[in-house]
């Protein structure tokens, strides 16, 4: 089976072009390397330095596709060069395939490659001087030096600076990719956060008017039916107030709206006031100081899930909220009665995201959360909900 050479480059064509026509050019004036007459010379008919300039040629054309190659069958021509006239044009191509087998060939030759011709342009240096005694012997030396070491120098220098700027290329991806990565993850993470944001705002307000609502529709009782549109009202202006400080946070500084003050502690009074106007019998036990303003917007945003969850859920009973604060840490709990069915109206379907929204802001602060049914043999049905969270208040930490 035949074996099919690669194509070479278009630029190998050109180069091993311009050497056939410059060494063609150098034999049809009369210029040699050496004289006829010089004991080196074997064949001293002109024609005989053709072959090793066609050799060289035809390496040429392999000088980036099989560099090794081409490197080996252009050394057996340039030494048949030396038997004859020579011609200049060969041993330019030759020191040219020096340089292209150190910049394309494999890393393990353009390792190699320097060091043997350094070793050669030394032997060819000394054994002359030591052989013939004459200070002219070092030219040889210099000649080796010129025709192998400089161009094997070269090929390493320029190999060196591309396979820096490729990895320089590199890692100029690798950054642009993990600063993609991190794009990424920080508008998930500020999508979750929005998320939580709205889902505690919104869903505390909806519950409430969609429960009243459905009061007001089913009961035929104008007394009823006023309360109820003055609950629903009250928090449709509240609502609205929310989702005012959600687009002020959303605007940059260009806009025409302010964002409003996160909501803190001091307010919870007022949350649970609310609570009851909904509906539902609330106590709360509130002590702390000063706190970090992520930990008390955790705090309230809990506090809210809870109350509105149990608004939507919770068996007829008392909701107990207590925040304590200790040493290094706030803890929220807050339980409702659990089991059973309210008897006092419809209730209002939940999504389930009020758990995960309030276990990641937990998870933020490095917090531990949990949530469930436990024993309370105070209960009708012996039953509670629970939810507590632990925030810590060490100073940096941040939503």
């Amino acid at each position: 089976m035949a074996v099919r050479l690669p194509r070479p480059h278009r630029d190998d064509v050109r180069i091993a072009a311009a050497g056939l026509f410059g060494g063609l050019f150098l034999y049809a004036v009369g210029l040699g390397t050496r004289p006829a007459g010089e004991p080196i010379v074997l064949w001293s008919d002109s024609r005989a330095l053709l072959i090793p300039l066609v050799v060289m040629t035809g390496c040429e054309l392999l000088r980036r596709t099989m560099p090794r190659t081409a490197l080996l069958v252009g050394t057996v021509a340039v030494v048949a060069d030396l038997f004859t006239r020579g011609s200049l044009a060969t041993l330019v191509m030759f020191t040219d395939l020096v340089y292209a087998a150190v910049l394309y060939g494999p890393p393990a030759s353009a390792r190699r490659i320097p060091w043997i011709t350094g070793l050669l342009t030394v032997a060819g240096t000394i054994a002359p001087v030591a052989i013939w005694r004459q200070p002219e012997a070092l030219l040889i030396g210099v000649g080796v030096g010129v025709v192998s070491l400089a161009p094997a120098a070269t090929g390493w220098i320029v190999r060196n600076h591309r396979d820096a700027a490729e990895a320089a290329r590199l890692r100029a991806e690798q950054t642009a990719l993990l600063a993609e990565m991190d794009r990424s993850q920080a508008v998930t993470a500020e999508r979750a956060r929005m998320a939580r944001e709205l889902h505690d705002m919104v869903a505390n307000h909806l519950s409430a008017i969609a429960i009243h609502s459905t009061a007001a529709l089913s009961l035929d009782d104008p007394d009823t039916s006023k309360q109820a549109l003055g609950v629903i009202r009250e928090n449709s202006v509240e609502g609205l107030a929310e989702m005012r400080r959600l687009i002020g946070i959303l605007r940059d500084s260009s806009g025409d709206t302010e964002a409003v003050a996160a909501p803190t502690l001091d307010g919870l009074g007022a949350l649970v006031d609310q609570a009851r106007a909904n509906g539902l019998e609330v106590d709360l036990d509130c002590t702390h100081t000063t706190l970090p303003a992520p930990v008390e917007l955790a705090a309230y945003r809990i506090v809210q899930e809870c109350l509105t969850n149990a608004l939507k859920h919770a068996s007829p009973g008392r909701v107990t909220v207590v925040l304590a604060q200790r040493d290094h840490s706030l803890d929220v709990r807050v339980t409702s009665p659990y089991g059973g069915a309210r008897d006092d109206g419809p209730r209002a379907p939940g999504s389930g995201a009020g758990l995960i929204g309030m276990r990641e802001r937990v998870a933020l602060l490095h917090g531990t959360f949990e949530a469930g049914p436990v024993g309370d043999p105070a209960s009708a049905d012996g039953k509670t909900w629970a939810v507590r969270a632990t925030l810590p208040i060490t100073e940096g930490e941040s939503e």
